[in-house]
This record gives C-alpha cells, structure tokens and sequence, in this order.
C-alpha cells in the first residue's frame, strides 16, 4: 500500500507546520501527529488526554511525533538517585525506567494503542517498538540490534534508543526517544540506565555526519505504521513481535 509523498521526502524546512496524517486500512483507523518542538508538559499532558479518549473508543490509535525543549524525566519506580544540580526541570512521570533526557535534536514518539484490540501484552510490545526502531535505521544503513538484558536499541555497543512506556486501561502511552543529533552531554550528568557517557550515542554520531530529525520522520513513521496498522492484527502472532 504506498504511502503519501509526505513520507517520502523530507520538508524543505525543519518542522514544516505540524501536521496529522490518517491511514484507513480497516479494521485500522490510525493517526500520526507530527508536533514539532514542544514543552514536555504540554505533550504529557496531550498523552494522558488520549489514552483516556482510546480506552473509551473516542479516537483512534495515535502515533505523536515530537521533539522537546531540554528536560529530564524519571519513571515512577525508579530507585536511581537524583543528581544534584541538573541543568534543567526534572519530571517523574508514569513509564518505567529510570531517568533519561529529553532535548531538540531527540526525537521522541509516544504512541497511544490500544494493546488490547492489538493482542499484545506489554513485553512484546516493547520488543516490536524495538523492532519498529531497527527497521527505520536500517532504511540508513545503520545495523541497529537489541542488547540482553538492557531495553532500547543499540549500534556498535552503543544506545541510539531508549524506550519507556506505560499502559493503563490496556491503552499505552509514552514510548520512545531516538537520538538523531541531540546534545549527547546532558546524559553524562544522569548516567542513563547506568550506562557511561561514551555507550550513548546518536545517528549523527554513528553516520559521521548531519542528520536532521524531519529527515527521518518519514521512515519511522512508515515503519510504525507498517507494524501497527492493519496486518498488525495478524503480525501480533509472528515471531518478530513475541518476546525472548
């Protein structure tokens, strides 16, 4: 099923106006909000608006695209100790995972499905975001893989992207944050995972070369919705969305 030229080329200019593409493949009904830069908050709180429309079947599954000014956020259970003195506002919100940071450059997906329409549980979900992630690096020739015991994907021994998600009603919100040419410096104050500084890196970093987030729009958000929409009801069943 081809896809409109908006997923084919990239905007002349970074962040043309947001913008909302619907795809109808029944039984699916889809959207992808592109959002440009945002305040975390404001999208935070446009997650948890959503999730609760989705679990009362008032709009459809949700993919928002977003970059964000610089901010930390920490997962509810988190144990990790809050560094002192962090440059920037620091959130505690309702995903897993320990802190992480947010900042331009970083694209951040936060897709908002209904887990349950899909037939997935929450470990397999997070295996196929992984998948969805490798396969849109893939598209730049970047051999992206999982790591054992870590969530997220990984390139040469080091993390392109992170994911934290959260599910209530059966509905996600949160998601994933791929590092296109984000400043890698913020992540040697928090120790992300208890990873060392030099195991993050970005696409930029790992193609020794430029790479802006509108130019990689696109790719993710096919590879999303190929995974999602649609034949995501029969592909829930396939080995590439069952956890190890």
């Amino acid at each position: 099923r081809p896809f409109p030229r908006l997923f084919r080329r990239p905007p002349k200019r970074r962040w043309a106006a947001p913008f909302t593409f619907r795809l109808r493949c029944p039984p699916a009904d889809m959207l992808v909000r592109v959002l440009g830069l945002r305040d975390y908050e404001e999208i935070w709180e446009l997650q948890r608006r959503l999730a609760a429309d989705r679990a009362a079947d008032r709009v459809p599954d949700t993919l928002l695209l977003v970059e964000h000014h610089p901010v930390f956020t920490r997962g509810r259970s988190s144990r990790q100790p809050i560094p002192s003195s962090l440059p920037y506002p620091l959130h505690t919100v309702e995903r897993g995972g320990d802190i992480t940071y947010h900042g331009p450059g970083q694209l951040v997906g936060y897709p908002i499905l209904h887990l349950g329409r899909l037939g997935l549980g929450v470990r397999d979900y997070l295996r196929a975001l992984e998948t969805v992630l490798i396969e849109a690096l893939a598209a730049w020739d970047l051999e992206a893989e999982r790591l054992r015991g870590f969530t997220g994907v990984w390139h040469k021994g080091r993390k392109l992207a992170s994911i934290g998600v959260a599910v209530k009603n059966r509905v996600s919100f949160h998601g994933f944050a791929l590092n296109v040419n984000c400043d890698l410096e913020p992540f040697a104050r928090i120790h992300p995972c208890r990873l060392e500084p030099e195991q993050i890196s970005s696409m930029s970093g790992a193609l020794g070369r430029q790479v802006e987030a509108d130019q990689v729009v696109g790719g993710l958000a096919q590879a999303f919705l190929g995974a999602f929409a649609g034949p995501a009801r029969e592909k829930s069943h396939s080995p590439m969305f069952r956890a190890p």
